[in-house]
């Protein structure tokens, strides 16, 4: 049991954490067992994303001021609060990926950028590439146009050289 300065660091820590964090996406843990549930915290650690079970009261509070207050009116029965301050993408697919072998974990909403993500925006967010994924994409992208540029310059000096060959050949067969 939490004395109530106990419970004003938790919240000021938990507004603070909300703050910063890129997503917050709020799940209903009921019915899971502990090995379950370890396997998705060590699965969410694992991209640098934590999870953290808190009570609705002290949520509310945490939350106030923050782009994630959208979601208050999840903050009903058994809730765990899934937070990341660098990819909204990997715990979106880690819980998702979780929520299919597990049917008891229920993702009930996020917030994202100051707007509230229904369970099928959620999923939709899964289905994306993560933040390396698409950084590598980008790389590949930025590579290709200065391999091309090279290869359309030097073009025009190969395409001269076959020409003079051509002529070259063509008067040492007369």
């Amino acid at each position: 049991m939490l004395n109530i300065s106990q419970k004003k660091e938790q919240v000021e820590r938990l507004s603070k954490e909300f703050s910063e964090a890129e997503i917050a996406i709020l799940v209903n843990y009921k019915g899971l067992n502990v090995l379950q549930l370890t396997q998705l915290r060590s699965r969410l650690r694992a991209a640098d994303v934590q999870m953290e079970v808190v009570k609705n009261t002290l949520l509310s509070r945490a939350v106030e001021g923050t782009g994630s207050s959208l979601m208050k009116d999840f903050f009903k029965g058994p809730s765990a609060i899934v937070l990341s301050k660098k990819d909204p993408v990997a715990p979106a697919k880690i819980l998702v990926d979780f929520a299919k072998d597990n049917e008891k974990l229920e993702i009930k909403a996020a917030a994202l950028g100051g707007k509230l993500l229904s369970v099928e925006e959620i999923s939709q967010l899964a289905k994306m590439p993560s933040k390396e994924e698409l950084l590598g994409k980008l790389v590949c992208t930025l590579n290709a146009v200065p391999t091309s540029f090279v290869n359309v310059l030097a073009g025009v000096p190969r395409a001269f050289v076959n020409v003079l060959n051509a002529v070259k050949d063509q008067k040492e067969a007369a």
